[in-house]
């Protein structure tokens, strides 16, 4: 296997160190501020580094734009041994490390643990060559009906940690809000991990404003920080723009985090009535939908041919930048995960920001 190159993760430290210092001092005088608005950059290597980003109200600073890994070791949605390989995934991580990706979401039931133990085989080679900091990890807690007690968070956290090869995670989140235990059992949960050195920071994921609120009141009881809610968000659904929950967030400077902000390749320009996505995803959606799709992906192509000739994926990701949120696509291969990374490093205009509303309106959930 092709040995993760050391030198690229070089390139954000230094930058990386300067935000940590911001995160802290920013993060000091505003509690409740949004940090994650703040942002630093540099050169390294002779090259433009992306600018980094506070993690809500931590003194954690990632990329704008991360690495989500949903498709390692998934056979059902994302055909895992079929159109992607292990090799094919390190590829991904060196690529998205080289393009200065340092945000790595992964979760416990991703591949049945498979995700975790790739991630976590990857990143200790990277550390053993590079000697530098390691890139931000976060993985997430799935509260099954049958893990009632609050110390089943605990013991599911330290059971990543073993498949991660890590002593303690960057960013522990509740996957999602299940019965029969209460929000704030989980968040109490949540709370312990992180005064009991597991954890730097938490998170949840797909909480509505109401819950996050609840988990929120709950960690700030105790003096820690809810840093990040992560939900789907991209230009097929954009309901927390309208629900309420992205405002929230920006009020109580919690990221809000993008999972499948390519709308599962819907978005990528790469299908349509007449060439739908494989597997699973061409059961899932009609030829309308993708017909339906059509003039929001033309739009997309030519306003990424005005930014050097930026692809539809790409103009897709940087849009939820622009929207002060973070996209995870997920990347089977590395020639995807430079792609990803590409989105990073420019800027959609407002002009085009509202093209893009405008043209997405009516042709997903609301």
């Amino acid at each position: 296997m092709t040995a993760i190159n050391a030198d690229s993760s070089r390139r954000t430290s230094d930058p990386d160190l300067v935000t940590i210092q911001f995160c802290i001092s920013h993060h000091s005088r505003h509690d409740s501020g949004v940090a994650r608005s703040r942002v630093t950059s540099g050169t390294a290597g002779g090259r433009a580094v992306e600018k980094l980003i506070c993690l809500g109200g931590t003194d954690i600073s990632v990329s704008p734009l991360g690495l989500g890994t949903w498709q390692w070791g998934d056979r059902l949605i994302w055909g895992y041994g079929a159109t992607h390989t292990d090799r094919d995934l390190h590829d991904a991580l060196q690529a998205s490390l080289e393009a200065g990706v340092n945000l790595l979401d992964t979760a416990e039931v991703y591949g049945r643990g498979r995700s975790e133990r790739l991630l976590g085989a990857y990143l200790q080679e990277w550390r053993e060559q590079s000697g530098t900091v390691r890139p931000v990890v976060a993985t997430k807690f799935m509260p099954f009906p049958y893990r009632l007690r609050k110390g089943a968070l605990r013991s599911a956290l330290r059971a990543s940690l073993d498949r991660l090869k890590m002593d303690r995670i960057d960013l522990y989140q509740v996957h999602w809000p299940l019965p029969p235990v209460p929000i704030g059992v989980w968040a109490d949960a949540l709370a312990e991990v992180v005064e009991g050195g597991l954890a730097r920071s938490v998170g949840v994921s797909n909480y509505n404003a109401a819950q996050m609120s609840r988990a929120h009141a709950v960690l700030s009881r105790r003096g820690i920080p809810l840093a990040s809610n992560q939900v789907e968000y991209h230009l097929l659904n954009r309901r927390v723009e309208r629900n309420g929950l992205m405002g929230l967030c920006r009020a109580l400077g919690i990221s809000l985090i993008a999972y499948s902000p390519l709308a599962k390749g819907l978005l990528t320009g790469k299908y349509g009535p007449e060439a739908p996505p494989p597997g699973l995803r061409r059961r899932l959606t009609s030829r309308a939908r993708l017909g339906a799709i059509q003039p929001l992906v033309t739009l997309m192509r030519t306003i990424g041919q005005d930014h050097d000739g930026k692809s539809p994926a790409q103009v897709a990701l940087n849009w939820i930048m622009a929207k002060e949120a973070i996209p995870i696509p997920g990347a089977k291969n590395g020639r995807q995960a430079r792609e990803n990374g590409s989105a990073m490093g420019w800027r959609l205009t407002d002009s085009e920001v509202a093209a893009l509303d405008l043209a997405s309106n009516g042709v997903g959930p609301r």
